[in-house]
Parts: C-alpha cells; sequence; structure tokens
C-alpha cells in the first residue's frame, strides 16, 4: 500500500466516523424513541458485561473449563450471590475479584 493510499483510507475511515457520530447532531428537533426501545436499551450495559464477563469465566483455550477447581468458577459464584443479596453491580465486581485474588494468592489455585 503506498503512503497516498493509506492517507486516502485514513481520511476515508474519518469522514465516516465523523458523519456517523454527527448524525443525530444535525438534526433540530429530538428524535423520539418507541417505549419498547427505550425499555430494551435499559439492558444492554448488563447485557454487555455478561457478554464479557461469561466466556472468561467458563472458557480456557476455547474449551468448557474442566475443574471445579477454577477460581474464575468460586469468584463468579460469590458475585452472583452478591448480587441477589445486595443488587450491587459495583459490589459485584468488587467482590468477584476479592474472592478471586484470594483464593489465587491463599489456596494457589
Amino acid at each position: 500500500m503506498s503512503p497516498g493510499q493509506a492517507f486516502i483510507g485514513i481520511l476515508g475511515m474519518a469522514v465516516i466516523t465523523v458523519v456517523t457520530r454527527g448524525f443525530f447532531l444535525l438534526s433540530e428537533r429530538e428524535w423520539p424513541l418507541p417505549a419498547w426501545l427505550t425499555q430494551g436499551l435499559r439492558y444492554a450495559p448488563l447485557a454487555a458485561l455478561a457478554a464479557i464477563v461469561a466466556p472468561e469465566v467458563l472458557l480456557t483455550n476455547g474449551t468448557l473449563v474442566a475443574s471445579w477447581q477454577d477460581p474464575r468458577l468460586l469468584a463468579a459464584a460469590a458475585g452472583t450471590a452478591y448480587f441477589w443479596w445486595q443488587r450491587s453491580i459495583l459490589g459485584t465486581i468488587v467482590v468477584g475479584t476479592a474472592v478471586m485474588l484470594a483464593v489465587k494468592l491463599g489456596l494457589g489455585w
């Protein structure tokens, strides 16, 4: 790829990014969202977090975890229990991380 082609590619990507991100700023009035979409968007952050965490907990090198002595499983169980008790996502993350750290350092799993 020549430097000119790279420049054109970068410029094109910049233009597309500005147009797509600034598209909603071009309108003079607010765009109303349907109620079903507003309701569905409430769950987007939790769904994204689950999509990131689940493979990290359940898979090792692309295969399911074979042993129950995996600190990730215990940390996920502790985090889940804390969430059902307190309903706090931040607390769930802190508890899960603390349990995983304690099991790895304390038990050497």
